[in-house]
C-alpha cells in the first residue's frame, strides 16, 4: 500500500477510523471475479478467523466458521478431552449441510425447547432409532402446549425435505416455493444427513468451506506459552488440529521465544503455527526467527481489552498491522490482524495494512453459535454474554487448578472486561449473516481498488488519513429526518 500523502501520513500512527482507502480503475466484469484466498497457507476461501476467546469461539463457531469458508481458532483454556470431541465432530460435521438437532419420538417439549435456541434455523427433527427422520418442530408448535408434551405429538409429518445431492439453486427454489426457511436433508432410505437453510442455499454460492486435505472441515486452537506448550501442542495434532496458535497478551518476551521453540521441537513444520501478538517490526521479527509461520499483531484494541488504560501500552491498530506486516513480508512470512474489527472497512483496512486474515471477536459473540446461553433482560431482548480473555472472569478459569492462595495474586493482573451483553442484532444474529455482510463489502472493496487477489489489495491500496468528522461523514446517517 502507500499513503494519499506519504510525506506526512507515513510518519503518524493511525487507528482504523483514521483511514480510508481511495478508489481506483477496476478492469474487472463483477465482484465474483475477486479472490480472497488467504496467502499464508493452504485453507479457507477468506480471510476471516473467529478469536480464541471462551465467549466466541467453541464448536458451534468452529463449525459454522469453516462451513463458511473461514477458520475458528478454539480456547487456550479447553480441557484435551473437551477439543478431541470437538475437533472429531468438527471434522466429521458435512462440509456443506448443518449439523441437524435430533431428538427422539418421546423428547418432551422442555427438551426440544432448549434445542430450538441454540440454532437460528428454528427447527428440531424428530427421528427413530436409526435416525429415519419422522417429523419436524419449529418453534411454532409449542405454543399453548404443556411442557411434558411428547415430540411424537407437536410434530408436524408433512416436511419438505431435500436430497444431499440437491444443488444450492435447486434447494433454494423448492424452500422458496414451499414457504419454508429450513429443511431437512435426508438420504435416499430417508435418514438425516443435516438441514439446510432458504439462505445458507445462497450463502454457500459465496462462501465455500475451509477444507483439509482430506476434505474436512478445518479447525485451529490455541495453546498458552505456559509450562507444556510443545506437549500441549502434540496432543492437538493428534487430535486433528490443522493450525495451532500460540497466544499471549505480550508476544514479545523471552517465554514465547522458548515456546515456540518447544512447539517447533514436539510438531515439526505441520501444521502451520501462528505466535503473538505484538505490535512492532521487532516483535514480528523475533517471533518469526523463532520459528512463527504466521505473527498475530495488536495490543490492546479489543472491544473486551483494558490493557491500554491500565498499563499505557499498546500502539494504534492499523500503523501496528503495517509495520509488523512489512516485516514479516520482508522475512517471507504473514501476519494475522487481531481486534478492533466493528464493520467490513474494518478487515478491508487491515488487509490493505497487509495482514493475510483477520481475527474478529466481539462481532460474533452475540450469534447463535457462539459458546453460553442465550438470555433476556427485561424487555425481551436476547443477547449473550461476553468477556475479554485477560478479565478477572478468564483469568479465575484458567487458574482453577490452584490453591486459593495462588489465584488470589492471579486476580491482581486483569486487562479485560468480565461481563459484557451483546445483544442480538436483526439480520445479523447467525455468524454466516456476518460473514456474508463482511465478503460482500470485501469484495466491493477490492473492486474499488482495483485488485483481484490478497496480494495486489495489499499492493495497490492507496490509504487517506482523515478526521473524525471525515469518519463521521461515513456513517449512515440518513434514516432519521425532521
Amino acid at each position: 500500500m502507500r499513503f494519499l500523502h506519504p510525506d506526512h501520513d507515513a510518519a503518524l500512527e493511525l487507528t482504523l477510523d483514521d483511514v480510508f482507502l481511495v478508489p481506483n480503475r477496476f478492469d474487472g466484469t463483477s465482484r465474483f471475479d475477486v479472490d480472497l484466498t488467504p496467502d499464508d497457507f493452504p485453507g479457507g476461501s477468506h480471510p476471516v478467523v473467529s478469536a480464541n476467546m471462551n465467549a466466541v469461539t467453541g464448536k458451534r463457531m468452529a463449525e459454522t466458521m469453516a462451513r463458511f469458508g473461514g477458520l475458528g481458532v478454539l480456547p487456550q483454556d479447553m480441557e484435551l478431552g473437551t477439543v478431541r470431541r470437538i475437533v472429531r465432530h468438527i471434522k466429521g460435521a458435512h462440509p456443506r449441510h448443518d449439523t441437524a438437532l435430533v431428538v427422539s419420538p418421546t423428547a418432551t417439549l422442555r427438551d426440544v425447547q432448549g434445542l430450538l435456541w441454540k440454532r437460528s434455523h428454528d427447527m428440531v427433527l424428530v427421528a427413530d432409532d436409526d435416525r429415519r427422520l419422522l417429523g419436524v418442530v419449529t418453534g411454532a408448535d409449542l405454543r399453548n402446549q404443556d411442557q411434558y408434551t411428547p415430540a411424537a405429538a407437536l410434530m408436524s409429518t408433512d416436511v419438505v425435505t431435500l436430497r444431499p445431492d440437491t444443488t444450492n439453486r435447486e434447494a433454494f427454489l423448492t424452500l422458496e416455493h414451499a414457504r419454508v426457511k429450513s429443511a431437512p436433508v435426508v438420504d435416499a432410505a430417508g435418514r438425516v444427513a443435516g438441514i439446510l437453510t432458504r439462505d445458507d442455499a445462497v450463502r454457500l454460492e459465496v462462501l465455500h468451506p475451509s477444507l483439509d486435505g482430506a476434505g474436512q472441515l478445518m479447525v485451529a486452537a490455541a495453546v498458552g506459552i505456559g509450562g507444556g506448550a510443545g506437549a500441549q501442542a502434540r496432543d492437538l495434532v493428534e487430535a486433528g488440529v490443522d493450525v495451532i496458535v500460540l497466544d499471549t497478551a505480550h508476544g514479545h518476551q523471552r517465554r514465547m521465544i522458548e515456546a515456540i521453540a518447544e512447539v517447533r521441537a514436539a510438531v515439526g513444520d505441520i501444521p502451520p503455527l501462528v505466535a503473538g501478538n505484538v505490535c512492532t517490526a521487532e516483535g514480528t521479527r523475533a517471533l518469526v526467527e523463532a520459528g512463527a509461520d504466521v505473527v498475530k499483531v495488536n495490543v490492546g484494541p479489543g472491544a473486551m481489552c483494558t490493557t491500554r488504560m491500565q498499563t499505557g501500552v499498546g500502539r494504534p491498530s492499523f500503523s501496528a498491522v503495517r509495520a509488523c506486516a512489512a516485516e514479516a513480508r520482508r522475512l517471507g512470512k504473514r501476519v494475522w490482524a487481531d481486534g478492533g474489527v466493528r464493520a467490513p472497512r474494518d478487515v478491508a483496512l487491515y488487509l490493505a495494512a497487509g495482514a493475510s486474515r483477520v481475527m474478529v471477536g466481539t462481532w460474533l459473540a452475540g450469534t447463535f453459535e457462539s459458546p453460553g446461553d442465550i438470555r433476556e433482560d427485561r424487555e425481551g431482548r436476547r443477547y449473550k454474554e461476553n468477556y475479554g480473555m485477560a478479565s478477572a472472569r478468564a483469568v479465575a478459569e484458567r487458574t482453577a487448578g490452584l490453591d486459593a492462595f495462588e489465584r488470589a495474586k492471579k486476580s491482581f493482573f486483569r486487562e479485560g472486561i468480565s461481563t459484557s451483553r451483546i445483544y442480538f442484532q436483526a439480520g445479523r444474529e447467525s455468524v454466516a449473516a456476518i460473514l456474508l455482510e463482511i465478503i460482500t463489502g470485501l469484495r466491493s472493496s477490492f473492486t474499488y481498488v482495483a485488485a483481484h487477489d490478497l496480494p495486489s489489495f495489499a499492493d495497490k491500496a492507496v490509504v487517506g488519513v482523515q478526521s473524525l468528522a471525515g469518519f463521521t461523514e461515513g456513517t449512515p446517517h440518513g434514516q432519521v429526518r425532521g
